[in-house]
């Protein structure tokens, strides 16, 4: 048993990311395939899906490639975790970078970029930040 997925999903997508692949695996969820999808909208993944059935299906991830071999993602860090849940208001969303990157919100609205949340005026858990 896992304890936190999303945390084993954010370090497969570095380890890849590091090691210069250009796709990676990992069991899928909802979750994580909101994930994927805000991070596909945001610009930092070149394409994401789901694969087999039911009880065992597969996300799968494609990476960017940036031009001259550099990496389009530069940094991934998990905040809120089983053991320190974090939630922030709608007035207190992290800027990433100064704006230059994203965090990843669970909202009561479905999962989004903490800039798309800041739009709507909505807070909520805090799950990653992406630079």
């Amino acid at each position: 048993m896992m304890t936190d997925p999303i945390a084993d999903m954010l370090t497969r997508l570095r380890n890849a990311n590091l090691a210069g692949h250009r796709r990676v695996e990992m069991p899928a969820s909802k979750l994580k395939a909101e994930i994927a999808r805000v991070l596909h909208e945001e610009g930092y993944l070149a394409a994401f899906g789901v694969e087999g059935e039911v009880p065992h299906q597969v996300l799968w991830l494609e990476l960017k490639a940036a031009p001259k071999a550099q990496r389009v993602l530069q940094g991934i860090r998990r905040v809120s975790r089983p053991g320190l849940r974090v939630y922030r208001g709608r007035d207190d969303l992290p800027r990433v970078l100064g704006g230059m990157g994203v965090a990843v919100v669970s909202t009561s609205q479905g999962v989004m970029s903490g800039r798309h949340a800041r739009q709507l005026g909505i807070g909520g858990e805090v799950l990653a930040e992406v630079w």
